[in-house]
């Protein structure tokens, strides 16, 4: 059974496109996030069709989360079992996730509901991380250590039965905890093409309780079965992957998140979350003027519309 890759009908510079990839992959290697939550809103800001965009930018944080994984499995910070927990939940939660994305292309509806969800999630997120970043650093100025967060799950977490040792992560709970967090970034992944790391790793820290050595690892390697799942279901099913993009923005980001995870040994970890968090919400607030400002010319005609 042939299945139909539609290429993007924007002209994009092939440039920006690697480079574009080459940014995002650098955070996901310093960050332990896949990505998506930037690389999606970018590609709609040069005129790629939301859908389009979300499917193609999955495949892209494929490929630069296996170099960033394997560079941390290298250093002994990945937790295998986690990880494969994380996946089985995440699988189940693409498979939702892609009934949810074609209901809405067959309403007509998707394009709006992605931009939409993007500025809810990335205000909220980026805001949460602004005030962080800056108490941090506020803290550092007046000499003062910034208060440590214990690493514990949450009693609803210690509450569920059937638990588990997951030695290199420090745990001994239920599978079902990560497996209900993976389920849930799973279903994200397939409606808004973001790989989850920026909500699966504060969710493994604050909510598992993982150990911190651990967390970025074992995020970038469930984000590499889970958003190839995603991949090979849009592929199939909403017809949205464009290959050329994707391998354009792949190219960047397996090189990108291997620099990332060098300079994640190197930098400030308070002033690089600092300006992550005034790059996500300056995304969210170009997502927010693009849904409410009228354009000069409401109605376009296309060929073949």
């Amino acid at each position: 059974m042939d299945i139909y890759l539609p290429i993007a009908e924007m002209s994009v510079n092939s440039l920006l496109i690697i480079l574009l990839g080459g940014g995002v992959g650098f955070l996901s290697g310093m960050f332990g996030v896949g990505g998506g939550f930037l690389t999606t809103p970018l590609l709609i800001f040069y005129g790629i069709p939301p859908a389009v965009a979300v499917a193609s930018s999955a495949t892209q944080i494929t490929g630069s989360s296996v170099s960033g994984a394997l560079a941390y499995l290298q250093r002994g910070q990945v937790d295998i079992r986690m990880g494969l927990v994380l996946v089985a939940g995440g699988v189940i939660g693409a498979g939702v996730g892609q009934i949810i994305f074609s209901a809405l292309q067959t309403v007509g509806q998707v394009d709006i509901v992605i931009a939409l969800i993007y500025v809810i999630f990335l205000s909220v997120i980026g805001g949460l991380m602004l005030k962080d970043a800056v108490g941090a650093l506020r803290a550092a100025r007046a000499g003062q250590a910034a208060p440590a967060r214990r690493a514990r799950h949450l009693p609803w977490v210690a509450a569920l039965p059937g638990k588990m040792r997951f030695a290199r992560s420090g745990l001994y709970i239920s599978p079902l905890a990560p497996m209900l967090l993976g389920a849930l970034v799973g279903m994200l992944t397939q409606i808004m093409g973001i790989g989850g790391g920026f909500i699966m790793v504060p969710a493994m820290v604050y909510i598992l309780g993982m150990r911190a050595q651990a967390v970025v690892g074992t995020s970038l390697f469930q984000i590499i079965f889970v958003t190839a799942a995603t991949t090979l279901l849009h592929a199939t099913a909403s017809k949205t992957v464009d290959i050329v993009l994707a391998l354009l923005l792949l190219l960047g980001g397996v090189v990108g998140a291997q620099l990332g995870v060098r300079a994640a040994q190197k930098l400030s970890p308070d002033r690089l979350r600092l300006a992550l968090a005034l790059i996500v919400l300056g995304v969210a607030l170009r997502l927010f003027i693009g849904l409410t400002w009228t354009p000069a010319e409401p109605f376009a005609l296309f060929e073949g519309a």
